[in-house]
């Protein structure tokens, strides 16, 4: 079956989708354009977000927004140290009056599933999202059910040295396509923000602006958007010096790399192109590929941290300038 590159109508819709939910987004959110546009590239990729900060910068505001913006089912779990893997994904009922029994599905039977304060769940409870996150399914009783299509996992967590948290483990992060810090407004937008919160809740504010069967025709657009293989190339190049950078003692996975490139296509889609440039693969590179990396010993002694270790390593990378042209049909 052959494939072509998105029309430049698909694009432009893709790119009105974004829009939108963006305007939204800046009506709860003062200055946080690269954290909302890294976001939507992320939902647009149908990948999972891992918000991370300190309380109170608006992780959950943003979570939540998005879910609002986005007229789909949205399943929020509140993670406490006393919740149980049963309490994510469901439970079977006994009903005697029938004498059989029921599945009772758990909030992550919904489109976006917000997962606030991940980690502060423990560890087996963290693991409930594993098979979600992957597979897209949920076994239950030796019944394996699938999750509604689109399925995304937005989850907030506070920094590992809080008091009461624990730590993700290297494979449930490797499943989120980014982490983003959310990070202190500047002056001017926390003065927007006392303005805005001033006696109202700006979430009720929040209208949908795209549909499941919308965000579902974007997710399908931007797979489509062409990769050079000089750019595929590029990509791959970037996580062998993860893995070869003596500041590293964890480097990227294959998975990185194939998420990495998803996550470009939606930037690049975003910005009405049917094409990765090399500056799509750049911008997203820290968001994509901080949280899967561990610094060595030497590197944190000397207090440089994955995102800092990154961006050194897109420094010393080449990086392509030339593009081979979009092919009008590919296999």
């Amino acid at each position: 079956m052959t494939s072509t590159v998105p029309t430049s109508e698909e694009l432009a819709a893709v790119a009105e989708l974004a829009r939108l939910v963006r305007e939204q987004l800046r009506t709860v959110l003062s200055g946080l354009d690269e954290a909302i546009d890294a976001t939507l590239a992320t939902v647009l990729a149908e990948g999972h977000l891992l918000l991370e900060d300190v309380p109170g910068v608006g992780k959950t505001t943003l979570a939540r927004a998005l879910g609002r913006a986005i007229d789909v089912s949205v399943g929020r779990i509140q993670f406490t140290p006393d919740l149980l893997p049963s309490d994510v994904t469901g439970v079977s009922v006994f009903r005697g009056d029938e004498h059989r029994f029921e599945f009772r599905p758990g909030p992550v039977f919904a489109n976006i599933v917000v997962a606030d304060e991940i980690n502060r769940a423990s560890p087996k409870t963290q693991a409930a999202l594993l098979e979600a996150m992957q597979e897209r399914s949920v076994t239950v009783d030796g019944e394996t059910r699938a999750l509604p299509a689109p399925f995304l996992v937005i989850a907030t967590q506070n920094p590992v040295d809080m008091e009461g948290t624990y730590p993700l483990p290297e494979a449930q992060r490797d499943r989120f396509m980014a982490r983003i810090a959310v990070g202190y407004p500047s002056g001017d937008d926390e003065v927007a923000m006392l303005d805005a919160h001033d006696g109202h809740d700006p979430l009720v504010d929040v209208v949908p602006v795209a549909t499941a069967a919308a965000l579902t025709r974007a997710i399908s657009i931007v797979r489509a958007v062409y990769a050079a293989p000089a750019v595929k190339r590029y990509i791959v190049d970037v996580m062998r010096a993860t893995r070869d950078s003596s500041d590293l003692r964890l480097g990227a996975s294959p998975r990185a790399s194939l998420q990495l490139l998803s996550a470009a296509k939606a930037r690049a889609a975003m910005a009405g192109r049917d094409h990765v440039l090399p500056d799509d693969v750049k911008a997203l590179a820290v968001p994509v590929l901080a949280h899967r990396v561990i610094a060595g010993a030497q590197a944190r002694a000397a207090g440089r941290t994955a995102d800092t270790i990154i961006r050194d390593v897109l420094d010393a990378v080449t990086v392509p300038f030339s593009r081979e042209p979009a092919p009008a049909g590919r296999g």
